[in-house]
């Protein structure tokens, strides 16, 4: 027969095992993982009574998130039946704790480099292309990455277009990223991953540099940025075939293009270059979009301002150039939800989900996402008898 003291004593162990599987669905909001996996929480420490003071490390003294990390962490444990206050004492980690974070988020040794590249990456890496300028290709980006977010996949977004970068914006993201003395956490907005030279920028500053700079940036964004593990990798490119686009075929071999053009018959004959060029640099192309196909009358009609038939004589002629099948993905209609949802910071497929547009984005991000990665290039861990 058990006792009051033993009855006590079961109590406060389910107490306490309670208190740290509740710890463990608070989840780091830069680097998106278990605090309790992460190494944040340094003690924990239930009184008579139910009381609970946990005492959380912060990768940094000026953790722009450390607001939130408090909140969720008291969410969490006033969850849990029993708990009767919660105290949240913040901390900051010592070299060697930062350390052996480091080296636990980037593998053994902390060894930088490009994890896309690596031989047993899943990642699938787009580079948004087009063949000119307002062709909607940013917008299609951010959309593309949010809708593949909100199916539950692990998104980043790399925002290459350094001239004319507008991904924050299009996001909402005023948050500069975190520094983690040589690892760069992105911010992260609707479930997805971003970085973006804008967010080291002074206000609206332009970027004036040449090749080799632009280079260096996106090989930083590449290696020095922590993504974790993800499902798909999106580049906004700036338009056309220059630094940056054969900076990208360098960088990341195993990239596809994803090129977005209009339905003008001279738009798709540029975009076709942006394209072709897989042909040089030995990527492929995983598909045309066609942003802008038409407007949706009152009526039910539709209206199209910028001709028609553009993307299908692209996905044709790419197909003829790379020598392998290059699909039409999908026809995007002009909405003007779009646009006031790119002003204001929350995509259209998120914000109006059953609009025309979105639901043309959505259908290509569901496309993007039934393609298996494949087995190219990639170990299989077979030895000849």
């Amino acid at each position: 027969m058990s006792t009051p003291l033993d009855r006590a004593s079961m109590d406060r162990t389910s107490l306490e095992q309670a208190v740290h599987s509740a710890l463990a669905t608070v989840i780091d909001p830069e680097l998106r993982r278990p605090i309790t996996e992460l190494g944040m929480v340094e003690s924990v420490e239930i009184a008579d009574g139910g009381r609970v003071r946990i005492v959380v490390l912060l990768t940094i003294a000026g953790c722009p998130l450390r607001g939130t990390i408090t909140a969720d962490t008291e969410a969490a444990l006033f969850a849990v039946p029993g708990v009767t206050g919660v105290e949240v004492d913040l901390k900051v980690m010592t070299q060697e704790q930062r350390d052996a974070l480091k080296e636990q988020l980037r593998g053994a040794g902390g060894q930088r480099g490009i994890p896309f590249n690596a031989p047993g990456s899943l990642t699938k890496v787009y580079a948004v292309a087009s063949g000119k300028g307002g062709v909607g290709k940013s917008s299609v980006t951010v959309n593309l990455a949010c809708a593949l977010a909100a199916q539950g996949l692990r998104v980043g977004i790399v925002d290459a277009d350094v001239y004319g970068f507008s991904v924050p914006g299009l996001m909402g993201i005023t948050q500069a990223p975190t520094r983690v003395d040589d690892m760069i956490l992105p911010p992260v907005a609707y479930g997805v991953k971003v970085i973006s030279i804008g967010m080291f920028v002074t206000g609206n500053q332009p970027v004036a540099w040449r090749g080799p700079m632009l280079h260096r940036a996106l090989e930083q964004f590449l290696t020095d940025v922590y993504f974790g593990d993800l499902d798909a990798l999106f580049l906004d490119l700036p338009p056309g075939t220059g630094d940056i686009a054969i900076s990208v075929a360098q960088l990341l071999p195993k990239a596809q293009i994803l090129v977005v053009t209009t339905p003008q018959a001279a738009a798709a004959d540029v975009a076709e270059r942006a394209g072709a060029i897989a042909t040089q640099t030995g990527q492929t192309v995983a598909g045309v979009v066609e942003n802008m196909s038409y407007l949706e009358m009152p009526d039910g009609g539709r209206m199209e301002l910028f001709g028609s038939g553009g993307g299908a004589v692209l996905a044709e002629r790419l197909s003829a150039t790379v020598g392998e099948d290059v699909p039409l993905l999908g026809q995007i209609p002009l909405e003007v939800l779009l646009r006031e949802g790119g002003d204001s910071g929350v995509p259209l497929v998120l914000g109006r989900p059953e609009t025309p547009a979105a639901l043309a984005l959505a259908g290509i991000a569901g496309k993007l996402a039934s393609v298996p990665r494949g087995l190219k290039g990639m170990p299989l861990g077979l030895q000849p008898r």
